[in-house]
């Protein structure tokens, strides 16, 4: 679009607000559009980036990230832990204000010290085990049970893998593996 409106401009000598207005655009916009063209030729007509040039809500400064990376790097190379909670207690020996393990933690991963490792299997990796037909396989599990006179049992369940059907139940003392 920006290599239109230049050329409406530039080489068909339209006004920038009949080209504004025949656009849909803001005639700011057209004259921004033709002075960067006056001043960069060809490089006018590339997309730039919507980018911000800083972030005010930024916690960490470079002196503060650089801090943590050089602690990251000397705690590393003397086979210490590096982690973001060792990395804030030594920046709290060194000053009053130091950011948050999940701060440093951020800056790690950014600068590529850290590589994610996902703190939970995603739910798609899940695989249910399941027989193909009845009968096939059962699952057994012993649970302990104190009785009211203060003795323990063993309880026995079975179920049948493919179909969950409680197959049987056993209470005994003890259950050995010949039982």
């Amino acid at each position: 679009m920006a290599r239109v409106v230049i050329t409406a401009v530039v080489v068909e000598g339209r006004s920038k607000s009949e080209v504004a207005r025949d656009y849909g655009m803001s005639r700011l916009w057209v004259r921004r559009l033709v002075q960067r063209y006056l001043a960069e030729g060809e490089a006018a007509f590339e997309p730039r980036s919507r980018r911000p040039r800083s972030n005010p809500r930024r916690v960490v400064t470079e002196q503060v990230e650089e801090a943590i990376v050089g602690l990251r790097k000397q705690l590393s190379d003397q086979g210490l832990d590096a982690g973001a909670d060792t990395i804030r207690s030594h920046l709290l020996r060194r000053g009053p204000a130091a950011p948050s393990a999940a701060t440093i933690w951020r800056t790690l991963s950014r600068r590529g010290f850290i590589s994610p490792q996902p703190h939970k299997r995603p739910r798609s990796s899940w695989r249910r085990f399941e027989a193909e037909s009845p009968n096939e396989c059962w699952q057994a599990d012993v649970t302990h049970w104190p009785l009211a006179g203060g003795a323990e049992v063993e309880i026995l369940n079975v179920i049948d893998d493919h179909s969950r059907l409680f197959v049987n139940s056993t209470a005994r003392p003890v259950f050995k593996a010949g039982d």
